[in-house]
């Protein structure tokens, strides 16, 4: 018999607002990204001096796992090896590796940066994801040209049936100049830890994605 999976928890950031299952919700004042997402992460008064050194990416995907994650421990509810994180996107790393490569164009004038190279890699974010809440279970992260529910769903699912999992982080973080969007999901098997905002499904994952901010 396969177990039965709910959304616990939700982080959709989108157009300058951001709102979670937990009834978290923020309208930015400032458009542009970088001014939103430090808009942002001081309302919410995160404290991660480090933060500021991600790249648009990495903050992106780091500021929706801790609205997300807002008062739960997940390792000390899971393990440090019992949450996996599964991600996608449809531009990798590309928003940075333009940076890099501007950094490396002009030969006259040529500074490549480490701190820049350093996040050339789309799964970095789930890096700074996983340090900050010592989570060390399985991860992936894939390319998609758009969102796909039905991939994201199936796989979680093998996840937890296989027993790979226990509780999953999954999602959508796309990070392109100025285009941006963030979904995450908390999946948990149904029981104490879990609020049960919704069965985790393909219809649901969509209906969340799609919701209007």
């Amino acid at each position: 018999m396969k177990e039965s999976l709910h959304i616990s928890n939700y982080c959709l950031i989108r157009n300058s607002h951001l709102i979670t299952g937990q009834d978290h919700f923020f309208a930015g004042k400032e458009t542009a990204f970088p001014d939103f997402i430090k808009e942002t992460y001081r309302h919410f008064n995160i404290g991660y001096p480090k933060f500021f050194k991600m790249d648009n990416l990495s903050k992106l995907g780091f500021l929706a796992a801790e609205l997300l994650l807002k008062d739960r421990d997940l390792n000390l509810d899971y393990g440090k090896d019992g949450t996996g994180i599964i991600l996608a996107n449809a531009s990798a790393s590309l928003d940075t590796d333009r940076i890099y490569q501007a950094s490396i164009a002009d030969r006259s004038n040529y500074f490549p940066s480490p701190s820049v190279f350093v996040y050339t890699l789309p799964n970095i974010v789930m890096g700074e994801i996983s340090i900050r809440h010592k989570l060390f279970g399985e991860n992936a992260f894939f390319i998609k040209q758009t969102f796909d529910p039905v991939f994201m769903v199936e796989y979680v699912k093998h996840l937890f049936e296989n027993q790979i999992v226990a509780c999953c982080i999954t999602g959508w973080v796309e990070m392109d100049s100025e285009r941006y969007e963030a979904v995450l999901f908390l999946v948990e098997k149904t029981g104490p830890l879990n609020n049960g905002i919704a069965i985790f499904d393909v219809r649901n994952v969509d209906d969340i994605y799609c919701l209007k901010l």
